[in-house]
């Protein structure tokens, strides 16, 4: 059994994640440090955070990206993992990660992802392996300002661990409608941002072709039930993303003196 911690820092970010945070927590509890940022939680997250030893900092909410470089800027160990609280570190991979840290030979490394939805692991439409870089030495790479789909930018070789993060994407559909409300939410600021502009008839078939792309041509209705109702949170998101867009774009031409 492992008694000494290794030298990594755990960067998470959180907002009323009490149900969530302690099964992720428990899974790092091999790494020296771990890093809270939390954005105003009315929960319990933060004394959970604190229970565990984690040190916890509240930021106000700046986006996906910026938000999970604020918890890399405050981590003090030249080795970095990036996590969500509804993600989980593999036993598996906790050995693998001990390895890169005593003799890896490049300054990334992603994960493959096991993606639950619903109880239900989704092993199709693009949801496994779904690789996703999250350990990485801090001066080599820097987390994406995006407000959502944010990605690690890496100046370096990345290499490839074989054992999984666990993903509990959604445990219900209460949550799942949650999500879809907030990143539609996210993703029509950021086109706004942009410039971009929306209709009705480009909201619907842009969503029409996130569902026929996901469910059929990559295979999502091999996933039963879960994959079709994936399927259909997908077209929801993308579709009220780009309604959100035009909703936008019409308060600003109301806005707008004439």
């Amino acid at each position: 059994m492992q008694t000494e911690k290794l030298p990594l820092s755990v960067a998470i970010i959180t907002k009323n994640e009490e149900d969530r945070l302690p099964d992720c927590l428990a899974s790092v509890s091999f790494a020296d440090e771990v890093v809270v940022v939390d954005s105003g939680s009315t929960d319990k997250t933060v004394e959970i955070a604190h229970a565990f030893g984690a040190t916890v900092h509240d930021e106000s909410w700046q986006g996906f990206g910026r938000q999970k470089q604020l918890a890399i800027d405050r981590c003090r160990h030249d080795w970095v993992l990036v996590l969500d609280a509804d993600e989980r570190v593999s036993s598996e991979a906790q050995a693998e990660i001990a390895e890169v840290l005593a003799a890896g030979s490049c300054v990334a490394y992603s994960f493959p992802r096991k993606n639950y939805f619903c109880g239900q692991w989704l092993k199709h439409a693009g949801w496994w392996p779904d690789r996703v870089v999250r350990l990485f030495r801090k001066d080599s790479a820097k987390m994406s300002p995006r407000s959502v789909h944010e990605n690690l930018e890496v100046h370096g070789p990345v290499g490839q661990l074989a054992h999984p993060l666990i993903h509990h994407a959604n445990n219900g559909l209460k949550q799942t409608l949650s999500k879809v409300n907030h990143y539609s939410s996210a993703g029509a600021a950021e086109l706004f941002a942009q410039g971009k502009t929306a209709s009705v008839p480009k909201a619907f078939l842009r969503a029409a072709w996130a569902f026929i792309y996901g469910y059929i041509l990559r295979g999502g209705f091999l996933d039963r039930g879960e994959g079709f109702i994936m399927a259909v949170s997908d077209f929801m998101n993308v579709f009220f993303k780009y309604a959100k867009l035009r909703e936008l774009q019409r308060q600003k031409e109301k806005d707008t003196p004439s």
